[in-house]
Order: structure tokens, then C-alpha cells, then sequence
């Protein structure tokens, strides 16, 4: 099977494809996977706006091209507008941000159809056009709901006076550069809803930060650990049920992702402070509808044995220590109900921000969630604090899958609340092929959960899909609007 390519020359019209034999879509596949880790590099060494318009160019989705009257003519940027603090002094020159809270219809009158955008291996962020491109092809494959990441890599994806004041970055440089004159999540929220789309902000990176970030070097004893003090959260943490590469293709094919990540102590105030403070600038600000955590809002199970952590289990346990072994049913209760005390404050924040902003997760399985990771979502969920949950269920054999759905914690949560089910489209590593995305989509309408969500939009079609990205593109047109009929 060949893919395809546009062609900007000749007769053909924009937007019209070659096939190419598999031997060239490999080749644009590797090259453009290189091109991502060579964007990394120039980033660092200051190649900035090079890069950027590099990366928008290549990893674009096909059909994406903007139009000549979006976008009249090529980037134009002296190096002066690379310096951070000038690119926040021209965001503060830039429209007021979105009005707040229309109190809009906050769920699809059909089932959840959502997708999640985020910065790593994806363009949409970072071309001038993106934004608007992006969300104009899911409102027509009828989508109805965009999780953007907000927060990844000690960074923000919006303008944080909180972040500000604490790094003194308000907004991912790269970021603001591309959007010089609107703040990108105030861009999403006004062109997702003229398309009548669902606009909830995702916090991808949750308690998880860069080693080497600002906010890690100036705040170290906000970082957990293990028992033998080490604080780098072990590589395998952050594949989607994968065996991790390791070597030069494994860099290539990071996307320039920090390879030292450690974990920021939930259970520290002065974290949850930053967190909140986060998430309620977020909700108070812009007219989303709503937030979401996911995963990485949780404390991994060989974590929590740092200093703070030890001396609060002390004061409550007559000055014992915590267990050695991290595995120990009370020690991991203990922690995880701390983790829930700080939702139950995080969810009152919220919907004193914004009553009628939706406070959605995105956790693993139950089970899996809570002896892994100290997620106890099901006592959320007890305590009416979640108005939504989209479950990762990212499994390749559809047995596994259909397991999943048909347990009794996911039936139990259906009662209460609108349930969805994450599927996996994709990973640079490891592509998926429409037929197995089809099937899972099936199996979750068929159980009768509240729709799906799509882990991520540059896996839904792109030239790295196993199939080419005009037939995906029909594929999920066709299925999604099934649901319709």
C-alpha cells in the first residue's frame, strides 16, 4: 500500500495526492521523525524560528494546508523576537482574552467524541494556522469535544501569571512566538466553540517535571522519592503498554522529551498550591468548559519516600517510618488518601471558579490506577467529584479490551456520571491500524458508554498511519457519523 504526498506544483489542485510506492512513505516517515529531533536540537542551540517553521511545514497533517486568505504569505521573524521576554512583552499588547463562562450547553447532545492535542510530535500548537485547521477538521469528521494541553514539562501553554511569578516564563517561549498576537488557549476556546465544540483544557504533565526545568532546580525539596532517595522516574513509567527503545532510535523518536523526569510531591502544600493555582487561573480566565487530569495526577507507587512525606507519616503514625516495602496495603492507602484530600480541594476550586465548568479525569483502570499509581478515582467519584471520566483502555487484543469494559467499576461509574473510553490511535513507535481503532469504537457504543476519546490528534491521520491519510480521514468520517444516523 502506498501513501501520500501533496504536490504543490503542476496542475494539480491543493489539496489533491500521489500515491507513493512504501519505499518512499518510509522515507518521509524517517525523515520526518529526524526533523523533530533535529527541531529539539536547534531549540537549544537558539534556531528557533528556523525550526518552527520547519516543523509546522512537515508535520502538518495532510489537508491542512492553510488557505492563501488565513495565511497571505511566509513568516517573517528577526532575532530580536526570539528574546522570551519580548515575545511576553508583545502578548501583553495582544486582544483581551476570551469572556468567561457563556454558560453554553456543556454536554454534546450525542455521544463524547473527543481528541486529545498536545506539543510533543505535533504541529497543530506551533504553525500559525494550526489551531483553526485543526479544530475546523474535527468539527467536520463531527467531533465534538478537544482536550489542548495546558500544562507539560514544567511549562505552560497559555499565558500563567502564576508560572510568572514563579520562573519567570509565562508561557512556553516557542509557544508565544507562534502566537504573537492571541493567546493560543484563548484562540482554542473562541474557534472551538464557533464550532460548536467542547473546549476542556487537559493538564497532560500532572505532578510530573523535567529534572533539569526551572521549577525542579528552584524547588527540589518539592520533588518525591524513592526509598534509596533516587528522585528520576524510571523511563518504562511513560510507555503506553510498550516495551521501551532504547539507543539512537529511541532519542529520534522522542520527539526531544526530557529524558530525566521526576515527580512533584502531591502531597507537599506548596505543590498543591502551584497545581491549584494552575488549574484556577485556567477555569477563572478563559471561557473553557471545563478541566481535565489525567494519569500523571496520581504519586507512582515507589514514590514518598522523601523528607516531607516522611516526617507527616511520622506525625500521624507516633513517629514511625513508613514502610520499606513501597507495596505495603496501608502505606499506599495512606498516601492515596492524601492524593484525594487534594482533589476534594482542587474540585471545590473549580466550581467556586466556575460552576458550570466540567471537572473531567482521564485515569488507567481502576485497579491498575490505584496499586500503580495511588489514584483512587472510585472515592472521587463517591464524592461526586467528577462531572466526567474518559478511561484509558489502550490494548491491542480486543478481548483485553472488551474486558476492561465489562467490569464492574466502569458499569458502577456509568450510573452516576458520563463515562467515556480512550482509545489509542497511535504512537510514533508503534502505528495502529484503522480496523483496530474501528473495532474498539464498536465495542464501546455496544456497552453504551458515553462516547470516546482519541489519544492523539496526530495519530488520527497522518503520513506515519498505516493507512494513507485521505482513506483515514474517510474512515472516520464514516464512523463517526454512524452514530448520527
Amino acid at each position: 500500500m502506498g501513501s501520500i504526498c501533496p504536490q504543490h506544483s503542476g496542475n494539480l489542485e491543493p489539496g489533491r495526492y500521489l500515491l507513493l510506492p512504501d519505499d518512499m512513505r518510509s522515507l518521509i516517515s524517517f525523515l520526518r521523525r529526524l526533523s523533530l529531533r533535529w527541531f529539539h536540537h536547534s531549540v537549544q542551540v537558539g534556531l528557533v524560528p528556523v525550526a518552527a517553521i520547519v516543523l509546522s511545514l512537515l508535520f502538518l497533517n495532510p489537508g491542512d494546508r492553510a488557505p492563501e486568505s488565513t495565511f497571505p504569505g511566509p513568516v517573517r521573524i528577526d532575532s530580536a523576537q526570539i528574546d522570551s521576554a519580548q515575545i511576553e512583552t508583545r502578548l501583553d499588547t495582544a486582544p483581551a482574552l476570551s469572556q468567561p463562562h457563556t454558560n453554553r450547553l456543556r454536554r454534546p447532545e450525542s455521544e463524547i467524541r473527543g481528541v486529545w492535542i498536545t506539543n510533543v510530535a505535533s504541529s497543530v500548537m506551533f504553525s500559525p494556522w494550526g489551531i483553526s485547521r485543526a479544530i475546523g477538521q474535527l468539527s467536520d469528521m463531527q467531533f465534538n469535544t478537544v482536550y489542548p494541553v495546558v500544562w507539560n514539562r514544567g511549562k505552560t501553554f497559555y499565558r500563567s501569571d502564576v508560572l510568572k511569578q514563579m520562573t519567570g516564563h509565562a508561557i512556553a517561549p516557542l509557544m508565544a512566538l507562534m502566537h504573537p498576537t492571541e493567546d493560543p488557549l484563548s484562540e482554542m476556546a473562541r474557534v472551538g466553540h464557533q464550532k460548536q465544540m467542547r473546549v476542556i483544557p487537559w493538564f497532560e504533565y500532572g505532578f510530573m517535571v523535567p529534572l533539569h526545568s526551572r521549577l525542579a532546580r528552584q524547588h527540589p525539596d518539592w520533588l518525591t522519592s524513592r526509598l534509596n532517595g533516587t528522585r528520576r522516574l524510571d523511563e518504562s513509567a511513560l510507555t503506553t503498554g510498550e516495551e521501551a527503545t532504547s539507543g539512537f532510535v529511541s532519542r529520534l523518536l522522542s520527539s526531544g522529551a526530557p529524558n530525566a523526569l521526576g515527580w512533584l510531591n502531591p502531597l507537599h502544600p506548596e505543590v498543591q498550591r502551584l497545581i491549584g493555582d494552575l488549574v484556577e487561573e485556567v477555569v477563572r480566565r478563559y471561557d473553557v468548559d471545563g478541566i481535565q487530569l489525567d494519569d500523571h495526577f496520581s504519586l507512582p507507587v515507589e514514590f514518598g519516600y522523601d523528607e516531607y512525606t516522611v516526617r507527616l507519616y511520622q506525625a500521624e503514625h507516633e513517629g514511625r517510618k513508613p514502610p520499606n516495602d513501597e507495596a505495603d496495603e496501608a502505606w499506599i492507602q495512606w498516601r492515596a488518601d492524601k492524593l484525594t484530600e487534594f482533589v476534594g480541594v482542587l474540585h471545590s476550586r473549580v466550581k467556586a471558579a466556575c460552576p458550570t465548568c466540567i471537572f473531567s479525569v482521564s485515569p488507567n483502570p481502576a485497579k491498575f490506577a490505584y496499586r500503580f499509581h495511588l489514584q483512587d478515582w472510585r472515592t472521587w467519584l463517591e464524592n461526586d467529584w467528577l462531572d466526567e471520566l474518559v478511561v484509558q483502555v489502550y490494548r491491542d487484543e480486543l478481548d483485553r479490551f472488551n474486558g476492561e469494559l465489562a467490569k464492574n467499576t466502569l458499569q458502577a461509574a456509568m450510573d452516576k456520571i458520563p463515562v467515556s473510553i480512550g482509545i489509542l490511535t497511535g504512537t510514533w513507535r508503534r502505528p495502529i491500524s484503522f480496523e483496530q481503532i474501528k473495532a474498539q469504537v464498536i465495542s464501546s457504543r455496544d456497552h453504551h458508554f458515553s462516547g470516546v476519546s482519541f489519544f492523539y490528534w496526530d495519530t488520527l491521520w497522518s503520513y506515519f498511519t498505516p493507512e494513507s491519510p485521505q482513506k483515514r480521514r474517510q474512515n472516520f468520517r464514516q464512523l463517526l457519523s454512524e452514530e448520527l444516523v
